[in-house]
């Protein structure tokens, strides 16, 4: 592409552009940061900065920027077959090598792959797939969802009505019927003094109440992120999930672990499921099975699902799943994961190294709270510590904390007023080192600016 000046690329954005959880108007006023390369742990914009990326994209990026490999599956499969579809009793040799590759990594009996666009895609197909695995068992009024409040399983319809963003839910008639919704565990925001157990055994337990409360005749799934990302990383009790699976197994209802963010490695696992030794009947994967690279998103299906879903015409599917160029650069993406101990680094080496740094963020006068599993973390800002409260207007200092990373070459997301770490699982411990003292100076620098003690 020939060059084109900053100023030119930002005007033409305002003009045709819109973009994702915006607001469209002021950003055009301010003007889009432009991206134009990417190498490891880095990306560089426009103006020449450099920034650590310390949140790998949107939680994706997980091999890092700038491998060619990728890029060179993608080029020889557009070159020997750029498309295909998956219907009309088709396939192709990537999709179906991906398939087994995926039965091979997902842990238990997750043996059944089915391909879509995206994460929101996935949980879209999880939907109706379920549903009409109960139906068409004689059981179609076992139909409701339940998932939780603030949890975030996309923004398409089905998805953000799985989902229990409020601010999602104002718009566009959100969320659909037969969709419930309970309490997250959230331990800075009502853990209180409990113990960790009994924390996780309360927080499961409002699944079972609210079986209960719609009858488990109705009940087809229960879906949740292992750990809660976009909301504020929210990592739970180590017993949450094996709590959550038993109850379901009880009132015979399916579990549905969102591994869109938490997959391909991202807790010291090559899943979340392994890291919290619970096993999910259906499980969504998406971001880190290519690292972003190219879109693809998955449903892995039991076999118990798989079995009665293969009894029956599935009236259900994309121009693009499976798509040959997806598959073949996911391949090459698990390759480079497994080739080079990627997963095994970040759960015995790196991952702990940089939980050491994040926790001892925790020691600012800033953070309520730092939390962390594996490869994924987030700081609590508070007012006052050790309270458990917030700052007025919640949500605006955790953007002024951001900005200062940004202004030092280090990318966070902030999310409330919590700023969030999701690093590509290749990051050095050199750069570990570079990320917690950018984020130690942003955080000081928020601290000065609302006039707070830095000590």
């Amino acid at each position: 592409m020939p060059g084109i000046d900053t100023a030119t690329l930002q005007r033409l954005d305002a003009a045709h552009h819109l973009h994702p959880f915006n607001d469209n108007a002021a950003l055009a006023k301010r003007g889009t940061r432009i991206l134009t390369r990417g190498e490891g742990c880095y990306v560089w914009d426009a103006e020449g900065n450099q920034l650590l990326d310390a949140f790998a994209g949107l939680w994706c990026v997980n091999i890092g920027y700038g491998r060619k490999e990728l890029g060179e599956v993608a080029s020889r499969q557009m070159t020997r077959l750029a498309y295909y579809n998956s219907f009309f009793q088709c396939t192709t040799e990537p999709t179906v090598l991906l398939s087994a590759k995926l039965a091979e990594l997902t842990p238990h009996d997750l043996n059944h792959a089915f391909f879509t666009n995206s994460g929101s895609e996935a949980n879209d197909t999880i939907l109706r797939m379920v549903r009409h695995f109960w139906a068409v068992q004689d059981q179609p009024q076992k139909n409701i969802f339940i998932g939780r409040h603030d949890g975030y399983h996309g923004s398409t319809v089905a998805g953000a009505s799985l989902g229990g963003m409020k601010g999602m839910h104002k718009q566009g008639g959100l969320p659909i019927p037969d969709i419930a919704h309970i309490d997250p565990p959230y331990w800075f925001g009502d853990g209180g003094d409990m113990d960790e157990e009994d924390y996780g055994r309360h927080c499961a337990k409002r699944l079972e109440d609210k079986i209960l409360e719609l009858g488990p005749e109705r009940v087809a799934a229960f879906i949740g992120e292992p750990v809660m990302g976009a909301i504020g990383v929210y990592i739970p009790p180590r017993n949450y999930w094996q709590e959550i699976e038993r109850i379901c197994r009880k009132y015979d209802v399916l579990l549905v672990a969102d591994e869109v963010i938490t997959g391909f490695g991202r807790t010291g696992e090559w899943f979340a499921a392994q890291t919290y030794d619970f096993r999910p009947d259906v499980m969504t994967l998406a971001k880190g099975i290519t690292s972003g690279y190219i879109p693809l998103g998955a449903v892995m299906f039991n076999d118990r699902v798989a079995g009665v879903l293969q009894g029956s015409e599935l009236a259900h599917g994309y121009t693009y799943s499976g798509h040959p160029v997806c598959a073949a650069v996911a391949l090459e993406n698990i390759r480079i994961l497994q080739e080079e101990h990627i997963v095994e680094t970040c759960r015995n080496n790196i991952g702990p190294y940089l939980g050491e740094k994040w926790k001892a963020l925790g020691e600012h006068p800033l953070v309520g709270e730092a939390r962390f599993v594996g490869m994924v973390g987030a700081l609590e800002l508070v007012p006052s510590k050790p309270s458990r409260t917030y700052f007025p207007d919640r949500g605006r200092v955790g953007q002024l904390c951001r900005d200062f990373a940004l202004q030092s070459g280090l990318i966070l997301r902030a999310t409330n007023d919590a700023m969030l770490l999701s690093p590509p699982l290749v990051i050095s411990r050199s750069q570990v080192d570079e990320l917690a003292g950018k984020a130690w100076k942003a955080l000081d620098l928020t601290a000065r600016e609302l006039g707070m003690a830095t000590g």
